[in-house]
C-alpha cells in the first residue's frame, strides 16, 4: 500500500457538486492498494497513520499524533499512486490492485483507522472527485509498505 498523508486544516472531497466527506484538522490520506497488499497490511498501516507524531507540541516540534489533537481523516482512494512511468509517456497502472481488491482493502483501511478510534470520511471509490484542502505546514509524507 501507498498512502500520501497531508496534514491539513482541512479538507473536502466533492463527486458531482456533492460533498462526500470532509474534515477539520487532520490528515487527507490518498491510498493506493498494490495486488500484494492485504487486510493485515490495511491494518498495519492504519496502526501507523495513527500513531505517526507529526502534529506540533507547545514548543513547535513535531511531537504530537493525530490522536493526540483529536483530529480526523478524510481518505480517498487513489490507484494512480501505483502508475509506472518507467516506459515511455503514457502511464501504466498494472501495479495497482484490480477495482475489486482495491475497494475492498480501501474499506478495511478506512475501518482500522476508525478501530484506531479516528473519525474517518471518506471519498468514492472509483468516482472522479474533487479535493479542497489546506495542507497544513506544509507536511506531505509518503508512506509505502513494501519498503517500510
Amino acid at each position: 500500500m501507498r498512502a500520501v498523508l497531508q496534514r491539513v486544516t482541512h479538507a473536502r472531497c466533492t463527486v458531482e457538486g456533492q460533498v462526500t466527506g470532509e474534515t477539520g484538522p487532520g490528515y487527507l490520506i490518498l491510498l493506493g492498494v498494490a495486488p500484494a497488499d492485504t487486510s493485515d497490511t490495511a491494518r498495519t498501516l492504519a496502526a501507523k497513520i495513527a500513531r505517526l507524531r507529526v502534529f506540533s507540541d507547545e514548543q513547535g516540534k513535531m511531537n504530537r499524533s493525530i490522536q493526540d489533537i483529536g483530529g480526523g481523516v478524510l481518505s480517498v482512494s487513489q490507484f494512480t499512486l501505483h502508475a509506472d512511468t518507467s516506459r515511455g509517456n503514457r502511464p501504466s497502472f498494472i501495479r495497482a490492485a484490480p477495482p475489486a481488491q482495491a475497494e475492498t482493502l480501501y474499506h478495511e483501511f478506512n475501518a482500522a483507522l476508525r478501530a484506531q478510534g479516528l473519525p474517518v470520511a471518506e471519498g468514492v471509490f472509483g468516482a472522479h472527485m474533487s479535493l479542497d484542502l489546506c495542507n497544513d505546514g506544509p507536511v506531505t509524507i509518503l508512506l509505502d509498505t513494501e519498503i517500510a
